[in-house]
């Protein structure tokens, strides 16, 4: 395995803490749009919650996208490429937002240009992720790819939950050009901190998987996880316009409890689909979201929906590794890129139709709309695991004619 034979210059740990830290920066830039971006489209420029849906939602309609050449380019020209398209992506999407912003007066070509930069971060993400995830899993080998999905997961939500307050900080304190500032500089922190990772000889495989058969290999998997990003999308979205919306105080802590309660399940529990199974394991995560969601749709203050955030958090946090266990199974290593990419495409499939769904839904006002949506499908995602799971069953331990 690579990793033994370098051992004397990179660790596992080493490793997971570099990957960590590459897509926590990455995740962090986008923390800190979620938290700065719908004020400004909504209070600055002007513009409905419609639009801020639909500003919001265009990263992930990007990222869903571009994931079979994400996937195309990491298992061709390999993860360390891959990665750094994506980060030079990213830092350019800053430069937009930068200047969405100088425009601010001109609020049809500031809102043009703040698009043009979700797009580019969406783009940047794609092949950011699936990058870090080919590298890694090369790196890694096959007996720790699990490992490489978790602390992919905690770069991801950690971020997501420490950017937006410190978005909103920094916005406050020194200005909104202060947190578009910081969306430029954290790719080239990243683009440094991958320097520690080798560059890794690509497996040789006489054909490469089609994106359309590694989707029809993870469809059942990525439905399941599609289902489960709802609610984690409307928390993204909306829950700082419903915690002003209500009157409620410490919106941003909504997000950081959702990823707090992220990453201590994966702190914890993180062995868990490995030892229980990914079916099973998801049956239960998805019980959990389905109950924050819907106590949050319910909520009759800022601390009940908070904890509801929790829940949400608790529950969606090994639903990626759970249903991912599955959809990598039987793919070789060295389409595992393209296989990774039709699954995240699953997510970002739920991210993207999410966000301006559910501006349809709130219609201005009943944002908790949302959350009953996001509990329901909690609940579809709980019988399709329950399905995978009881098949499963059934094949291990068939019933005795």
């Amino acid at each position: 395995m690579y990793l033994e034979e370098q051992s004397k210059t990179l660790t596992l740990t080493n490793c997971l803490l570099v990957i960590f830290t590459v897509i926590f920066c990455e995740f962090l830039i986008m923390g800190i749009s979620l938290g700065t971006i719908p004020e400004f489209v909504h209070g600055t420029l002007g513009y409905n919650n419609i639009f801020v849906g639909v500003v919001i939602g265009l990263q992930y309609a990007a990222t869903l996208l571009t994931r079979h050449l994400a996937g195309q380019s990491a298992d061709a020209k390999g993860g360390k490429v891959t990665v750094s398209v994506g980060l030079a992506l990213s830092a350019l999407s800053g430069i937009f937002c930068m200047v969405s912003l100088w425009l601010k007066s001109q609020a049809a070509l500031s809102l043009t240009l703040l698009c043009a930069g979700r797009v580019l971060l969406g783009i940047g993400e794609s092949y950011l992720v699936i990058g870090i995830f080919a590298w890694g899993f090369l790196l890694v080998g096959s007996k720790n790819t699990g490992k490489v999905m978790v602390w992919n997961g905690l770069g991801m939500h950690g971020g997501m939950a420490l950017g937006a307050p410190i978005g909103i900080y920094l916005q406050t304190r020194f200005g909104l050009g202060v947190s578009f500032a910081g969306i430029v500089l954290l790719p080239l922190i990243s683009f440094l901190v991958t320097n520690i990772l080798p560059t890794i000889p690509l497996p040789k495989l006489e054909k490469r998987l089609p994106f359309y058969r590694a989707v029809n290999l993870v469809w059942g998997a990525g439905t399941g996880l599609a289902l489960a990003s709802i609610g984690f999308s409307g928390i993204a979205s909306f829950i700082t316009l419903y915690f002003l919306q209500r009157g409620w105080a410490n919106a941003s802590l909504a997000i950081s409890a959702f990823g707090a309660g992220y990453i201590l399940m994966r702190l914890f529990f993180a062995h868990y689909p490995d030892k229980f199974g990914g079916a099973r394991v998801a049956m239960v995560c998805l019980a959990i979201e389905g109950i924050g969601q819907l106590l949050i749709w319910q909520a009759p203050g800022g601390s009940y929906a908070i904890a509801g955030a929790v829940l949400t958090g608790c529950g969606m946090s090994l639903v990626f590794p759970a249903f991912g266990q599955l959809a990598i199974k039987n793919v070789s290593q060295a389409n595992r890129g393209m296989a990774m990419a039709a699954y995240n495409a699953f997510f970002d499939l739920g991210m993207g139709l999410t966000a301006p769904i559910a501006g349809l839904i709130a219609r201005g006002t009943h944002y908790e709309n949302i959350y009953l949506v996001g509990g329901i499908a909690a609940i579809a995602g709980l019988v399709l695991a329950s399905r995978d799971y009881f098949t499963e069953r059934k094949r291990l331990f068939p019933l005795n004619a």
